[in-house]
């Protein structure tokens, strides 16, 4: 849209020039009977305001004089019109856009930063959108901020390992962090800062060797993932459980087939906490599958029985599409509060 209208804009510019030298040049060669060329070159000088090269003889030619002396004055005035709004106006949408960002940002809870916008960063980014999850990206590396743009992305061009920086991308009200940059060493700074300013938000942290896992763990990442140890695991379960492998693929992946993995909290306060499995009827109440279950004490009951009782602070782990699963999520929700009359 605005391409087109600087597009106009200097269509009409050139054309402005164009009339105004061809008619003055048409008015001198007929009031002073010069050449071509030379009545050319007057109507250049005098609509440029460059001076006259010659007082006119006749009263024609200054008629002609003043026409082209008021035209050239439009002209540069138009000219300086549209310079001005075109840097004015990228400058004014520029900060309307970010103040645009901001504000959104603001408005944010539960939502997911995505620290460091490299490879690792926007394959998270990917499984987010697929999933609806709100997040936030904090890069300032200009192919990062480019990339972040072309998905519009919300985005902080800053530096993770600036507290000011994570305040400003919402960690006082985010559900979790990824840090995902390139560099061990930043991903270390970003994960204590993160955990100084939330000790309790969820941090999940890239490393590239044990070492740098090690010390991330130290620093407060709840979980670190070791992508070239990942990829090795991965491809050698290719080879050795390829089918096992494929329907992992789809039920972990969220741009995959509609069959996805969902791990589920059960409150305190949710109506089927304290009964088993084969009591609530999970399979047919919402078509969904309970495959593990982790327990307030940290271990897993992967092959749950149907009269495995599910209890306060248990951690489902279920299987279905994605309208199943939701079922199930309100199986386990927290009730609603009456609404004060």
């Amino acid at each position: 849209m605005q391409a087109a209208i600087r597009l106009r804009q200097v269509l009409r510019l050139l054309g402005g020039i164009a009339v105004a030298l061809v008619g003055g040049t048409l008015g001198f060669h007929a009031t002073l009977d010069e050449s071509w060329f030379q009545a050319f070159y007057r109507a250049i000088v005098t609509a440029t305001l460059a001076g006259l090269d010659t007082i006119p003889a006749t009263n024609g030619a200054r008629i002609v004089s003043i026409v082209l002396v008021f035209s050239g004055l439009t002209i540069i005035a138009y000219t300086g019109a549209v310079i001005v709004e075109t840097i004015a106006g990228g400058v004014l949408t520029g900060v309307l856009a970010e103040r645009r960002r901001e504000r959104s940002i603001e408005r944010m809870h539960d939502h997911f930063i995505i620290c460091g916008y490299g490879r690792v960063g926007r394959r998270v980014a990917e499984e987010f959108r697929a999933s609806n999850v709100p997040y936030v990206v904090v890069d300032f590396k200009q192919e990062a901020v480019e990339a972040a743009k072309e998905h519009d992305d919300l985005l902080i061009e800053g530096d993770a390992t600036d507290d000011a920086d994570l305040k400003r991308a919402g960690i006082d009200r985010a559900a979790g962090i990824v840090v995902a940059s390139d560099d061990d060493a930043d991903n270390l700074y970003i994960s204590l800062s993160a955990r100084s300013v939330r000790p309790d938000v969820q941090i999940v942290a890239r490393a590239s060797d044990e070492a740098a896992e090690k010390k991330l763990l130290l620093a407060g990442a709840d979980r670190v993932v070791l992508p070239y140890t990942a990829a090795g695991r991965t491809m050698a379960n290719l080879v050795l459980k390829p089918q096992v492998m494929s329907f992992l693929d789809a039920v972990t992946t969220a741009t995959g087939p509609d069959l996805h993995m969902a791990e589920i909290e059960v409150h305190a306060t949710c109506a089927n906490a304290g009964k088993s499995i084969r009591d609530i009827r999970v399979r047919h109440a919402t078509g969904a599958i309970i495959v593990a279950l982790r327990k307030r004490d940290g271990t897993f009951d992967t092959t749950p029985e149907p009269d495995a009782v599910i209890e306060p602070g248990d951690v489902i782990v279920g299987v279905g599409t994605t309208d199943e699963l939701q079922r199930l999520e309100d199986l386990f929700a927290r009730p609603q509060e009456p609404v004060a009359g």
